[in-house]
């Protein structure tokens, strides 16, 4: 196809497109299969792209359909010549990452070759992008999930404004057009939790469903994944689906006997400094302190759930927040879980973390039906998160800390250096050394953030 055709071919799936949608995109996820078939979605994709960003590098994340090697292979060796012209590969920045993380990359052209995932992205981001840039095409040979998690470690350094990352995907592959629509359903919403476990959860279960014709529900799912481990530990990062379709809505060359499917995925950074203060109503309170007891309750008594007065609450109840539930006998902790973020509402994560604060906190044994009368409830609902600079931001008592380095994570609610005593070293350390378990001094090389907490129990509310 010479370059006037495949010009306007282009522009015929975006003039089809699904307009701009999101601002702050620092990932797309998009299809890599036939034009014809995909061509649309993966338009969509591009078209939540700011076209008059300065990018000065595009990262393209492909798992190879061909060869099967363990790390990645980043092109080194020349740029990508397409009917337009040539897309300027850094070869720097490739060679860099092979010497840093030996075993990890490879500089091995051959998993290029015969590899069209990564070529098939360039028309779009060439008609999208109007400022130079270069690409770093990246192959993923590996099936190993902690594979995926190292490679996540070395290249999110690099995900800022200033770069792009664009993993290349198809998701369900040969199942009937209705089985493909509730597949994709399933998997896209896996990945909108920005979670990695959760996808690899979804894709078991689907593999699992026994679906006539299911080879895979996601063929690169080891790109999507590192993504996942780039992005999952930071809230600022958001998934939105933008678009969706099958090769069994192409009316001429499709069937929907055998299908596969596309989506169009866009990752947004949060850039907002200041934002409304999160804030409880008592009313909120009531009912969230009723729903932990009556959680427990129906746990150790049988009795049925006493439905919460949300009569007179706010949306923050419904909000997805992070929390936590602390359980106390005569003073004493007793147990204490929670989740630092999540999609689910406030309501249901408190519900959550009841249950398990009771019968899963490692440290002590399970809560008894017998000493539930005793059992005194705290609730610690969490802001967002924000990333520090430096530790001089931290007021004590004020905010708590989540400290994270690669799959190490560790966290402190507010009211833990009030409780101890702890100056910030202390505070720091502790939660270093005994949360994330990287060290004493292991804060000092991990990202650190910051969040507030409101907290409240059935001791004040009785009072």
């Amino acid at each position: 196809m010479n370059a006037d055709m495949l010009q306007k071919e282009v522009v015929s799936y975006f003039r089809d497109a699904v307009e701009k949608k999101h601002d702050n995109v620092r990932a797309i996820i998009c299809p890599h299969a036939g034009d014809i078939f995909s061509g649309k979605v993966a338009a969509s994709g591009y078209r939540q792209i700011d076209e008059h960003a300065q990018y000065k590098l595009v990262f393209i994340l492909a798992s190879s359909h061909h060869s099967y090697f363990n790390g990645a292979s980043v092109y080194c060796h020349g740029d990508y010549l397409m009917p337009y012209g040539a897309e300027k590969v850094d070869r720097e920045v490739g060679k860099k990452l092979v010497e840093e993380h030996p075993g990890l990359f490879t500089d091995d052209p051959n998993p290029h070759m015969k590899e069209h995932s990564i070529e098939v992205q360039l028309p779009f981001l060439h008609y999208t992008l109007k400022n130079p840039y270069a690409i770093v095409p990246i192959i993923l040979g590996t099936s190993d999930v902690s594979t995926c998690q190292r490679l996540a470690q070395a290249l999110k350094p690099f995900l800022t404004k200033d770069n792009l990352f664009v993993v290349s995907t198809d998701f369900s592959h040969y199942p009937d057009y209705n089985n493909a629509l509730s597949v994709d359903a399933a998997t896209e919403q896996a990945i909108l939790k920005n979670d990695p476990q959760k996808l690899i959860e979804t894709l078991f279960e689907n593999k699992h469903k026994q679906i006539d014709n299911l080879v895979t529900s996601l063929c690169g799912w080891t790109s999507v994944l590192t993504l996942l481990h780039m992005t999952g530990n930071n809230p600022r990062y958001a998934y939105h689906g933008v678009d969706y379709r099958n090769s069994g809505d192409e009316k001429v060359y499709g069937n929907r006997h055998e299908v596969v499917g596309y989506w169009a995925i866009a990752v947004t950074e949060s850039t907002t400094s200041a934002k409304k203060e999160f804030s409880l109503t008592e009313e909120d309170k009531t009912a969230l302190l009723g729903e932990a007891r009556s959680t427990l309750e129906k746990l150790f008594k049988g009795k049925k759930a006493t439905l919460p007065a949300l009569s007179g609450c706010s949306d923050a109840v419904n909000a997805p927040c992070g929390a936590f539930v602390t359980l106390y006998n005569r003073g004493d902790l007793r147990g204490c879980i929670g989740m630092v973020s999540t999609h689910e509402p406030l309501l249901k994560t408190v519900h959550d973390m009841a249950l398990s604060a009771a019968k899963s906190d490692y440290r002590f044994s399970p809560v008894t039906a017998e000493e539930l009368d005793e059992i005194e409830i705290e609730i610690s609902v969490l802001s967002p998160m924000t990333k520090i600079k430096d530790v001089s931001e931290i007021e004590l008592g004020k905010h708590g800390i989540y400290i994270v380095q690669g799959r190490s994570s560790g966290i402190f609610l507010p009211q833990v250096a009030e409780e101890t005593g702890w100056n910030l070293e202390d505070y720091l350390g502790h939660c270093a050394r005994d949360k994330a378990r990287i060290g004493w001094d292991g804060w000092k090389q991990a990202t650190v953030y910051t969040f507030t907490a409101t907290v409240f129990g059935e001791k004040e509310n009785r009072n």
